[in-house]
């Protein structure tokens, strides 16, 4: 009998479980599982989250501050003290190679690949050290936030990363501003430190969120909503085989015919699949002038939109976690702090009670 090659069914087989045990050794030796304070709110944030360097950041219409500024406009209007948020830590080379390959977080060492993945041509000029600083470590940490922000939702009922929502990027390929593939991190994560068996992604962000859709491809334990306009980037016809419940949407759609359509796919979510952790991607590109959605929903609806979404997992006791993910105008960081503001006032989550509004 000839010698077991590589590629026989046993090898294959083999090659499997040492690659599933030495993910799971990574995730169980990580230290971004933080233990958080019950006088801490599940708001996932750190400074570090905004990108700034030489003014090359704004040649992208991508508001690179406006982590920081979402929780500004919280503080000020007397939601948020800024010591209650939880600062998550940044996530290493073992944490991302739990779904990255070493091929691929070495080839961010080019700053080439990452001026192809961030769209900003001038960047592949510049020393990669100085992208490693200020590009790819606040992206670090914010895949630190969602990972963190997952145990967070498990433990409190809901947790927001005001950060993340990377859905462009999967295990072997970066794109569109994604870098690193949190949203396959923490579900990965949650898998093993959670005993998670089963999670929805319910992605809303106006572009189809090809990088999870890629990494689940095959995974039964991830049932995957995806609504996004169909006429603008990725065009990735081989992730929309992946997608468990997809709406495509056409350039223009106004806000009545979108939430109409959320209401019809969070119902057929519904009745197919029965979630132990929502990971909901709550893109604010859907917003009427975005130059890059191209939908046209108001702010209202982007409110009422996140309302949708926490009352779909809040009405079935589900843990929801929030990631922020693309939003391509200024307005983009008013309308997410204030659709924060009005979760809290209708009780879908719980801020500091001695410093929220009453409705």
């Amino acid at each position: 009998m000839p010698p077991t090659s590589l590629s026989s069914p046993g090898a294959s087989a083999s090659s499997s479980t040492a690659a599933e045990s030495l993910r799971n050794s990574r995730i169980l030796a990580s230290k971004l599982y933080l233990d958080v304070p019950a006088s801490k709110v599940p708001l996932v944030y750190s400074s570090s989250y905004n990108i700034a360097f030489f003014g090359i950041e704004k040649l992208h219409p991508f508001d690179s501050s406006k982590w920081g500024r979402i929780c500004q406009f919280l503080v000020k209007e007397g939601y948020l003290v800024m010591n209650k948020t939880v600062e998550p830590l940044e996530a290493s080379e073992e944490d991302l190679l739990v779904v990255h390959s070493e091929t691929y977080l070495s080839s961010l060492k080019s700053s080439l690949t990452v001026a192809t993945i961030t769209e900003l041509a001038p960047v592949a000029m510049l020393p990669n050290c100085i992208l490693q600083k200020k590009v790819l470590h606040p992206f670090r940490m914010q895949v630190g936030g969602s990972i963190v922000a997952a145990k967070l939702a498990k433990e409190r009922g809901w947790a927001i990363n005001i950060g993340g929502g990377f859905h462009h990027c999967s295990a072997e390929k970066g794109g569109g501003f994604c870098a690193y593939a949190d949203i396959s991190l923490c579900i990965h994560f949650a898998f093993v430190r959670l005993n998670i068996t089963r999670v929805m992604i319910i992605d809303l962000d106006a572009h189809q969120g090809n990088g999870h859709e890629i990494d689940f491809s095959n995974d039964r334990r991830v049932y995957i909503l995806d609504m996004y306009n169909a006429g603008i980037y990725p065009f990735d016809f081989e992730a929309k085989r992946y997608i468990d419940h997809k709406v495509e949407l056409v350039s223009g759609t106004k806000t009545k015919e979108y939430l109409d359509k959320l209401d019809e796919a969070l119902e057929v979510a519904r009745n197919n699949f029965n979630p132990e952790l929502v990971v909901y991607n709550a893109g604010t590109d859907v917003l009427d002038g975005d130059p890059l959605g191209r939908l046209k929903v108001s702010p209202d609806g982007v409110m009422t939109r996140d309302e949708k979404v926490f009352r779909f997992a809040r009405e079935r006791n589900i843990p929801l976690l929030m990631l922020t993910s693309g939003g391509y105008m200024k307005s983009s960081a008013r309308v997410i702090a204030d659709s924060i503001e009005n979760l809290a006032k209708k009780n879908l989550i719980t801020l500091d009670q001695h410093l929220v509004k009453n409705s």
